[in-house]
């Protein structure tokens, strides 16, 4: 097997460079003519033929290369940064995504595909995906360092975002009034510190989420929850298929549902730990915000806000929302909303499928507390996690994760997203 291998890794990483030599030979991608961008499409699809054959033969044999046996749990990052390392030509080099990093989403020659290619590879295997999704469980080297002054003091200023305890409560205030919440790197980072911290932290028994008064002309001392993916870091180049897109479904929205993972010996008793969480959604609750909606145990909006999943529109996957927001909205409704663009108002009938309770805003943060107070009870975080392990197995979002890799690396180089997200980068509220 391991000279099987040994084989496969030789004539991969030959015909990758045949092709990196060919497409080395045609002038820069914003140079290049209809017939050379035609050249490199064709030479890039058959490469990415052969990474798909490779994995489909070696996935678990890879994997457990890179992770020494399954022994040391690495992230989405280190894991293909490893992958490049010792199976050359498998993904991109850190040289190669520096490079591609530096250009517009429109000018890349599209390297985050063979991330996708090899993630998928990996998700779907039964004996390698379930060990990289515990891996993602994992509390991240930056909320560790944080954890002794957040037990101490209770706050934690991170960049895009509050985090600060109060009476027991994690109040997680999303504050990047400059963009209306839209995510980008830097708040997926923040989001799974403050999640990990919120988790880790004992004297923690429930997390609220809300966002925080803005800037912005139109919404100038208003809350709003959040505008989903910020579209200008996204047609500049900015948002990565691991650093953004993967890490934000398997980092700490995951988290939010299953917690973080435990190392002690109590662990026997639960291999998460995990709490109850609260969203309170101000303004509008579009994209991104409105999957975060699908992974919390209650929900409160003020009467004027609205929930919207645009990705039809946006020309991308929304996350995991195809897989969760039938669930609640049911299969005609998610159709209407992720396909069609539909808005569902909080003043909508319809909008009690997706959001627990509505309130004037004026009222929204007695409605707040009090939800907050519901699940502090002891049987409440039980009764959660099996909820959410009848509602949503892991094996079944593993499987769901290991299409989306793929399929999301795919649509950020379609033609169309590339043409849209231009258009989109300026007010779409």
């Amino acid at each position: 097997m391991r000279a099987e291998l040994g084989q496969a890794r030789t004539a991969l990483d030959r015909a990758a460079e045949r092709v990196g030599d060919r497409v080395g030979a045609l002038p820069a991608p914003e140079l290049r003519s209809p017939d050379q961008r035609a050249v490199a499409a064709a030479e890039y699809d058959t490469a990415r033929a052969l990474r798909s054959a490779f994995m489909d033969a070696h996935a678990e044999a890879v994997y457990d290369e890179l992770t020494d046996g399954r022994s040391v749990s690495l992230s989405l990052t280190e894991l293909t940064r490893a992958a490049a390392a010792a199976f050359p030509g498998l993904v991109p080099d850190d040289e190669v995504l520096a490079d591609e990093r530096s250009r517009p989403q429109a000018l890349k020659d599209g390297h985050e595909i063979d991330q996708g290619i090899f993630i998928s590879r990996i998700l779907r295997s039964p004996v390698a995906g379930p060990h990289l999704l515990d891996a993602m469980l994992r509390p991240t080297t930056r909320a560790l360092g944080l954890l002794p002054r957040f037990r101490e003091t209770g706050r934690v200023d991170l960049t895009s975002l509050l985090l600060e305890r109060r009476d027991g409560v994690a109040r997680v205030t999303m504050c990047r009034d400059d963009c209306l919440n839209a995510e980008d790197e830097q708040q997926v980072d923040d989001m799974e510190t403050a999640v990990d911290l919120a988790l880790l932290d004992p004297a923690v028994e429930v997390g609220l989420l809300r966002g925080g008064i803005m800037s912005h002309p139109r919404y100038r001392g208003r809350r709003v929850f959040s505008a989903g993916i910020n579209l200008k870091a996204l047609h500049g180049g900015r948002i990565s298929l691991v650093g953004f897109l993967l890490r934000r479904e398997l980092g700490y929205i995951h988290k939010l549902i299953r917690g973080v993972l435990l190392e002690d010996d109590m662990a026997w008793r639960s291999r998460t730990l995990e709490k109850p969480w609260v969203a309170a959604v101000d303004g509008f609750a579009i994209g991104g915000g409105a999957q975060l909606l699908c992974v919390f145990d209650q929900v409160l909006a003020a009467s004027d806000a609205y929930v919207s999943l645009p990705a039809a529109q946006e020309g991308i996957i929304p996350g995991a929302a195809n897989l969760r927001f039938s669930r609640w909205a049911g299969p005609r409704r998610s159709r209407q909303v992720v396909l069609g663009g539909r808005r569902i108002h909080a003043s909508e009938p319809e909008a009690r499928l997706l959001i627990d309770e509505v309130h004037e805003t004026s009222e929204l943060d007695l409605a707040v507390e009090r939800s907050l107070e519901r699940l502090r009870g002891p049987a409440v975080i039980p009764n959660r996690h099996m909820l959410n392990f009848a509602d949503e197995p892991v094996d079944g979002f593993r499987l769901y994760m290991a299409e989306f890799a793929l399929q999301q690396a795919l649509r950020l180089y379609s033609e169309d997203v590339i043409n849209k997200v231009g258009r989109f980068t300026g007010d779409r509220r």
